[in-house]
């Protein structure tokens, strides 16, 4: 444990890994790093009463490490265009026009975009460290990087396990963490509508393709506002499979994996949702996407005002009960295949093999089988 959290000790070690592993793909976690068990516990940091975890709780932990790792492959994309380059986060040499349009949003975004990418890439590594520690098998997704990088300058030209250059972006979250009377989970069929319904019915690029995509100013700002709202939309859904699979863990040590990781997914979260609020109102005229003043009808008022990025008070459990701020959705049923549906939906995943399909799909039916043993 040690080695992979104190800096002083292990962040040398950690940098050449991702440097080298994240790079090439995750096999270097499998078949490398982690080659065989490594002694990353000692007998005082076991806090459960043997070395095991139940197959629930490794299908669960194991599919959060694919989640991750899919997550560490497109921050690594938005890092090496549009983040900080350093040591920390592998590849790429920045692309200053598209820096300065996401920095119409925040003139933080390029920190925020690689502390975010720093943060997950630490997720994963740890939770294939945890399983490894565990002899559990660990998540594998380095055969499928096979999807091509941006061709934009800055772009390292390495295989890629996620597509964000056709993006449908769901972004009916604007409205539903505003909303003071609907909550999924009690209101199953209620449709939240979307903040940017453009965003919502084509395929759109969040990071240039070429450098043709940085010669119109209308067109590189548009992509820069649906990066700001594609990375809100997807910290969200984490924001979710946290605290929905921790209510499955058998393991307390598993259990305290999952309550600590979902609330800095929660934190991310809250920094992009505030950032997509100040994308800018334009319509790009390469495509009629157009990206709506959120501050002016249908949304705007008290409610929905573009810097209100706290969780509206809302129903939860039953509306017997009174209002109360909380993380929604939460409810566990069919919660891991939820996130494979919604993250395909997307586009995040165009081009990828059946193979890659069925491996996304058999991951998260095995975590959503877990029950909790008592």
């Amino acid at each position: 444990m040690k080695e992979l959290c104190e800096k002083a000790k292990g962040g040398a070690a950690r940098r050449r890994f991702l440097k080298t592993g994240l790079a090439v793909g995750t096999a270097t976690v499998a078949g490398g790093l982690l080659a065989g068990r490594l002694p990353l516990f000692g007998e005082e940091e076991i806090h459960d009463d043997d070395n095991s975890m139940t197959k629930g709780d490794a299908a669960m932990l194991r599919f959060a490490a694919a989640a991750e790792i899919l997550e560490s492959d497109f921050w690594q994309q938005y890092n090496e265009l549009g983040g900080i380059q350093d040591d920390e986060v592998p590849g790429g040499s920045g692309n200053p026009v598209y820096t300065a349009a996401l920095e119409v949003l925040d003139s933080d975004f390029a920190q925020y975009v690689h502390d975010n990418t720093d943060d997950e890439i630490s997720h994963f590594t740890f939770l294939n460290a945890y399983l490894e520690s565990k002899g559990a098998a660990p998540a594998n997704l380095a055969e499928f990087r096979t999807l091509p990088s941006s061709k934009a300058s800055g772009a390292q030209q390495i295989g890629r396990l996620t597509n964000l250059m056709q993006l449908t972006v769901d972004t009916s979250w604007w409205t539903r963490y505003r909303s003071s009377a609907n909550n999924p989970d009690l209101d199953a069929n209620f449709v939240f509508p979307q903040a940017v319904p453009g965003l919502f019915a084509g395929k759109f690029p969040a990071i240039p393709r070429t450098d043709d995509d940085l010669s119109r100013n209308d067109h590189i700002q548009a992509i820069a506002n649906t990066a700001g709202f594609h990375m809100s939309t997807i910290e969200q859904g984490g924001n979710s499979l946290y605290p929905a699979m921790a209510q499955r863990a058998t393991s307390v040590e598993v259990l305290r994996i999952l309550i600590s990781i979902g609330p800095t997914e929660t934190m991310h979260f809250q920094t992009w949702s505030d950032k997509a609020g100040n994308a800018p109102p334009l319509t790009d005229s390469t495509n009629g996407l157009v990206f709506p003043n959120l501050n002016a009808a249908p949304f705007g008022g008290e409610e929905f005002q573009t810097n209100l990025i706290m969780p509206e008070p809302c129903p939860f459990l039953s509306r017997k009960l009174p209002p109360v701020s909380i993380i929604r959705p939460t409810e566990t049923n069919g919660i891991a295949m939820g996130v494979v549906n919604f993250l395909t939906a997307m586009g995040l995943f165009i081009g990828q093999s059946k193979r890659f399909f069925a491996l996304l799909s058999d991951l998260a039916a095995d975590a959503d089988r877990a029950q909790r043993e008592l």
